[in-house]
């Protein structure tokens, strides 16, 4: 394959700048992050980023700070998350896969976490924490409420307010719903009703009672705070950060850094849900489908200390109560774990825009989605995910096989006029485009794509991508055993030959600069050698750059898939054994020597030195 050697090595080069891309640039970024220290507790802010209420046909409606993030009573700061949730009054939520509290101050929700997902794989580890009050690092919190039109001034609750629990039921179920009661002392007393389905789903009911003799107009609103700015991986094929899909505006992701530069992001008269995306786990409010509603994203640093991020909508039609009557307003809130099943059952039950894209399935999402599917689908009747991949790997192989069958082919009868080839460069070895057209003349002949041989590594490429997508966003992926010591197959192998397998008690991956190099799993390993195998199934080729790119190529490989996920890993492995099998198969079928071992003996061989012609 001399005469090609420009094409291969330019599609051997155009793969290693893909994965020396995620190798040397998105790699590092994946790793794991070491634990921050615990930060001193910060005195809670006392204003947020304003909210703009539409205007109206009647009036311009009041701009403001609805809801702000005031301090806790006496700007209470605490040591922890646990103490600060025992320093208020509260009704607890109990769900099959919920656990947490509704603040009575605020009738907020600021205490959630999820019963059936822990931190490691570890099933006694904790449980996972999604939102926290305010007052500590990191709070995170939900929370309705309403906002006066422009020139009234009504009384309305703040998160500052202390509710009383009216209904019969002080915890909130799949079947207790809970509500709360706030009586202004001018007229108007205000309820707020909180439901929650067996999974992530709460319904918020807002109602207004006018017991005094004049109409109320009032603006429901919904938002979503977040202080200080979470750790996110920053891989590029999966948004962390704020994100919603907002009608014609479609989805739009943000990320912290661009917020912190844009401070203000705001689409009026638009329709559909915004909140926070993390890797694995979401928030989002969402208004009644088609409600029409302004959306914004902001940060804010008023003290300079503390980050405060927020998604947020106001409705623009305004919720007018007469004097003896009751308006209501109803929304919802998601908050949890990011499985597909449940969002797209919300998608369908409910008619939330587009709720599933809570999931980033990225760019290629005609490949990424189908491809979770059939994993998912194999998974219910294997049991296992490891194996899932494996069997996928089987079924891309048959999809393929037509086309790989005739690469093969093709090589192999490259292969059968090798010796014709060598004769033809010894004949023109001094006169170039003659000899490029007696190959040519010769692949006519005998019907060969000198290309051909390249297809099934390129075609395993969109595939690879779209498993690695899988693999890294999906939750259902996450905490996946397979076998032996593999029991996070969204993780990377956790064996380290640079520690003898745990025999030396050192973290060689905390070396400065070449510390990411130094994490070298068994499947890696295995994996560098089947594509080391898979290449000594050929002779190698006669041009020396190309055949030294050929055998540096295993070992680059692995050492870029070492920090990848274990899942990924075993794929390209049992990917390869099955190129080799399928290889020496078709190509002794076709009448072409495979001599495997013969090529792996040769090249622990040493090679003559050329000898210098005398002068």
């Amino acid at each position: 394959m001399t005469d090609n050697r420009n094409v291969i090595l330019a599609i051997v080069l155009s793969i290693a700048v893909l994965f020396g891309w995620q190798f040397l640039v998105a790699g590092p970024q994946m790793e794991r992050a070491q634990q921050q220290a615990k930060i001193a507790a910060e005195q809670q802010v006392a204003a947020d980023a304003a909210l703009s209420v539409p205007a109206t046909t009647a009036a311009a409606a009041a701009t403001g700070e609805p809801g702000a993030v005031a301090p806790v009573t006496g700007n209470e700061t605490y040591p922890d998350r646990a103490t600060a949730i025992a320093a208020t009054q509260r009704v607890a939520i109990d769900t099959p896969d919920l656990k947490g509290s509704i603040n009575l101050q605020g009738a907020r929700l600021d205490d959630l976490e999820l019963k059936n997902y822990t931190e490691t794989v570890d099933p006694t580890s904790p449980i996972i924490t999604l939102l926290t009050p305010a007052g500590v690092p990191n709070a995170y919190f939900i929370e309705q409420g309403w906002v006066p039109t422009n020139g009234t001034n009504v009384a309305v609750p703040t998160n500052t307010t202390q509710w009383q629990v009216e209904s019969s039921s002080v915890t909130l179920t799949e079947a207790t719903p809970v509500t709360l009661r706030y009586d202004n002392g001018a007229g108007l007393i205000f309820r707020r009703t909180f439901a929650v389905d067996a999974y992530y789903l709460f319904t918020v009911t807002q109602t207004v009672e006018n017991y005094g003799s004049e109409t109320v107009s009032l603006y429901p609103y919904a938002r979503v705070a977040r202080h200080d700015t979470p750790h996110v991986q920053n891989f590029f094929i999966q948004h962390e950060g704020p994100a919603g899909v907002l009608g014609s505006n479609n989805l739009v992701s943000k990320k912290y850094s661009d917020m912190q530069k844009d401070r203000q992001v705001d689409l009026d008269n638009t329709t559909g849900w915004l909140g926070f995306t993390d890797k694995y786990w979401a928030t989002a409010v969402l208004a009644k489908p088609d409600a029409p509603i302004n959306a914004r994203f902001s940060w804010s640093n008023p003290s300079g200390t503390k980050d405060i991020y927020q998604s947020s909508y106001v409705e623009t039609t305004p919720v007018t109560v007469a004097p003896g009557a009751i308006a209501t307003d109803e929304s919802h809130v998601f908050a949890g774990a990011k499985e597909e099943a449940v969002l797209s059952a919300y998608k369908d039950q409910y008619g939330f825009d587009r709720i599933d894209l809570l999931i980033d399935w990225g760019w290629l999402h005609f490949l990424t989605w189908p491809m979770f599917k059939v994993l998912t689908f194999l998974y219910s009747i294997i049991g296992n995910f490891g194996v899932a991949v494996m069997c996928v790997t089987v079924l891309v192989k048959a999809l393929f096989f037509p086309l790989a069958n005739r690469s093969y082919a093709s090589m192999a009868a490259m292969r059968r006029v090798q010796p014709e080839m060598k004769s033809l460069q010894e004949r023109f070895k001094d006169d170039r485009p003659a000899q490029q057209q007696a190959m040519m003349e010769l692949y006519k002949r005998e019907k060969i794509n000198p290309l051909s041989g390249c297809w099934p590594m390129l075609i395993q490429i969109p595939v690879f991508y779209s498993l690695y997508t899988v693999i890294f966003i999906s939750l259902e992926m996450r905490h996946a055993p397979f076998f032996g010591w593999i029991q996070d197959l969204a993780a990377p192998d956790p064996t380290n030959i640079f520690t003898l397998f745990g025999l030396i008690a050192w973290d060689p991956t905390v070396l400065p600069v070449i510390g990411h190099f130094l994490h070298l799993g068994i499947w890696p390993v295995i994996m560098g050698f089947t594509m080391w195998i898979q290449m000594k199934l050929n002779p190698p080729p006669p041009d020396p750059t190309q055949a030294m790119i050929f055998s540096f190529m295993p070992i680059i490989f692995t050492f870029m898939l070492g920090t990848f996920p274990a899942g990924l890993v075993i794929y390209w492995a049992w990917n390869n054994t099955l190129s080799v099998t399928q290889q020496w198969f078709i190509m002794k079928r076709h009448g072409a020597e495979v001599n495997l071992f013969g090529n792996i003996v040769d090249s622990f061989k040493r090679k003559p030195k050329a000898v210098e012609p005398k002068p």
